[in-house]
């Protein structure tokens, strides 16, 4: 799969203070990225710098096999969608004039700008002025209003502020429907249950820099849950394993850090000692797990 993004050793400071340090972006084309980090891990700036919003200190972005600069800015820029922070509309105009201006602004046709609002279902409240949408309302007039140029990538930054439950799974299918469809889409969220039930790629920053990059099954497979055993004898099993760290949890026991022989050699051992073992698993994580792990339990 070809790379529509790559940034190579991209960084950012402002004055004495590092946000964004050697970050090496690969963001392979027609998937939906889910970039992912605590705040202030530099998601943000490293969205912005992509967009040549933020002019970077060091390193280089290409885009579509193009170096980010001066020269291709605008080109590049047609081909990009993007919401970053608050929805770009006129608060006192309807959701259809602040269209008509994207429509105007990008010499489009109407069937990309009705394609588009329906795409986010806003068509029967387009005669509203946005000042009396609500937020999850504006998100979409804003997803519209990039979506509108039917682009190669779209970058969205916190895309279901202000959207009910409802609203979060039609964002959900409608980032899955774009990626189907050959759009790329990179989207940052601190609904890592959303973003872990739609991202084909993950990006974990924490203190501008990247703590992994690949897709769900790689992310998963560096990570080794913890052991539990069942057993009848859950005092005597842990003081039995206590060489590998083992500790009593209830009427189980708790094993961290164990992979498959290591195991296999506990169990074996335990039941050498004449312990019954009634089941034996690896305790089931989430991406949330996965991602508090990595970064040292810090939340989003």
């Amino acid at each position: 799969m070809s790379e529509l993004i790559t940034t190579h050793s991209l960084g950012k400071t402002y004055g004495s203070r590092t946000v964004v340090q050697n970050l090496d972006l690969r963001v392979p084309e027609g998937c939906v990225y889910g970039f992912l980090g605590p705040n202030g891990s530099g998601k943000s700036t490293t969205m912005k710098m992509l967009l040549s919003l933020v002019r970077p200190t060091s390193g280089e972005v290409h885009i579509m096999g193009r170096r980010m600069q001066r020269s291709t800015r605008r080109d590049l820029l047609g081909e990009i969608g993007s919401l970053i922070e608050a929805p770009p509309a006129y608060a006192h105009l309807t959701g259809r004039e602040n269209m008509r201006l994207v429509q105007r602004l990008l010499d489009l046709g109407n069937g990309q700008v009705n394609r588009a609002v329906q795409i986010v279902r806003l068509q029967n409240h387009l005669d509203k002025r946005v000042l009396d949408y609500s937020l999850g309302m504006k998100q979409r007039l804003g997803i519209a209003m990039a979506l509108a140029r039917e682009p190669r990538l779209l970058i969205l930054d916190e895309p279901t502020n202000g959207l009910d439950p409802a609203g979060i799974e039609e964002m959900r299918h409608l980032l899955t429907q774009l990626a189907d469809g050959g759009t790329t889409v990179m989207v940052s969220s601190h609904l890592l249950g959303e973003i872990d039930r739609t991202a084909t790629v993950l990006g974990i920053l924490s203190n501008g820099h990247m703590l992994f990059q690949g897709t769900r099954e790689q992310l998963f497979d560096r990570s080794v849950p913890d052991v539990l055993i069942d057993t009848p004898a859950p005092e005597r099993a842990a003081a039995l394993a206590a060489r590998w760290s083992a500790n009593r949890d209830g009427d189980r026991v708790r094993i961290p850090g164990l992979d498959h022989a290591t195991t296999a050699q506990v169990v074996a051992h335990l039941v050498n000692e004449r312990v019954a073992i009634h089941g034996v698993r690896r305790e089931e994580q989430s991406l949330e797990d996965v991602f508090m792990d990595l970064t040292g339990g810090r939340g989003l």
